[in-house]
């Protein structure tokens, strides 16, 4: 008995759960601030467009790219979800090119978005940062061109190798990217979100296998694509050696983390990632909301019976270490019962409950579940974390 107990303890540690944890938080933390610096960017290209031409109508295009979730599109987008599961379920083998194809072009642009501040680092020294016009495609400074240059090599090297390594960056460029460019407005509809999403996740995951005779979830995550250039060698009859040595490919979908005896891997679905990354850059643009309207003063607002030391608890900690013992949990149940887990149905109740407890505690939770941003915020640029 007690060397089962280490060797579970062991497999807990196991450098694959480790690096699971380890890069899942960390790009919750960083697409959260990539976001939050994306408002500050457009704050600041708005007032100077402003000063400018006297206008208000000016608008930059990271603003038009951000996409809000609304109540509706909160509710009906498990649904959709539940659509595009069940045909890649039925018709895989017809739509997987097309599938791949779009993926590799999506991934391609969010791996872009990862490596541009640090191409912007390397170019500032050497390079002005005015825009290259490339005519009806846009203007693109060298930093833009020089990260997408990088991910389209890295894109097709992972097309080339099928390595699980590549296809992990660029699922954690698409994880960054979801993160940055869409936005939850209210804790309203971050609840009804989530709970739709643990809703289809516990269902897709424990009872599809008794309506279909397969776990659709796990299926459809773990199936490997045929490669696009070797149905193009196939289609264009180039012959046995041209394009037919190239592997199947797994798509980045998910997170994959080898042991450290190669036995077995790791995995955790980018949904998994993504959904509870949203509430945090919520609550990390509340904070920085609150911080703002209080300004410097030490007085901060709350209920008379909250002690100093819980209001200066943010939100985004409380949110972040709820994700962290969600993920444990979800670790711990997996292994205990051998079999995949649904993550979302430790991470909703584990990143939720306690966020809407603190901000009931705090007298936040009437102004964060209808209309957390209905004021103006001041130009304060920094958050503590």
């Amino acid at each position: 008995p007690l060397e089962k107990t280490f060797s579970r303890a062991y497999s807990l540690v196991d450098s694959s759960q480790v690096s699971t944890f380890l890069i899942s938080i960390l790009l919750i933390v960083y697409g959260s601030f990539r976001s939050l610096n994306m408002d500050f960017e457009n704050q600041d290209k708005e007032k100077d467009s402003n000063s400018s031409s006297g206008s208000f109508g000016g608008n930059s295009s990271n603003n038009r790219c951000i996409q809000t979730i609304d109540s509706t599109q909160a509710l009906f987008l498990p649904i959709g979800a539940s659509v595009s599961l069940l045909v890649m379920f039925f018709f895989f083998d017809s739509v997987q090119v097309v599938f791949t194809i779009c993926t590799a072009v999506l991934a391609t642009i969010a791996f872009a978005f990862l490596l541009l501040p640090m191409c912007q680092y390397l170019t500032r020294p050497c390079s002005p940062q005015n825009k290259i016009s490339f005519g009806c495609c846009g203007r693109f400074t060298a930093a833009e061109l020089l990260s997408f240059s990088l991910s389209v090599m890295l894109v097709l090297i992972w097309v080339l190798t099928g390595h699980w390594l590549l296809m992990d960056a660029l699922a954690m460029g698409l994880c960054v990217a979801m993160i940055a460019f869409v936005r939850l407005p209210s804790l309203k509809v971050s609840c009804l979100l989530l709970s739709g999403l643990l809703i289809y996740d516990v269902f897709w995951v424990f009872f599809s296998a008794y309506i279909f005779n397969s776990n659709v979830m796990v299926k459809v995550a773990t199936q490997p694509a045929d490669n696009p250039l070797d149905v193009l060698s196939r289609k264009l009859h180039l012959g046995p050696n041209v394009g037919r040595d190239v592997p199947r490919l797994s798509l980045p979908g998910k997170l994959v983390f080898p042991s450290s005896t190669g036995s077995h891997f790791s995995m955790l679905g980018i949904g998994d990632i993504v959904m509870p990354g949203l509430l945090l850059c919520f609550v990390l643009r509340y904070d920085n909301y609150k911080k703002q309207a209080n300004g410097d003063s030490c007085g901060a607002s709350g209920p008379a019976n909250i002690s100093g030391r819980m209001q200066k608890v943010s939100y985004f900690h409380c949110t972040l270490i709820g994700y962290f013992v969600g993920l444990l949990t979800a670790t711990v149940a997996s292994r205990i019962h051998r079999a995949a887990q649904p993550a979302l149905l430790y991470l909703v109740p584990f990143t939720l409950l306690p966020l809407l407890t603190m901000a009931y505690l705090k007298g936040d939770l009437r102004r964060m579940w209808s209309e957390p941003f209905h004021s103006k915020s001041s130009s304060s640029r920094f958050l503590e974390v």
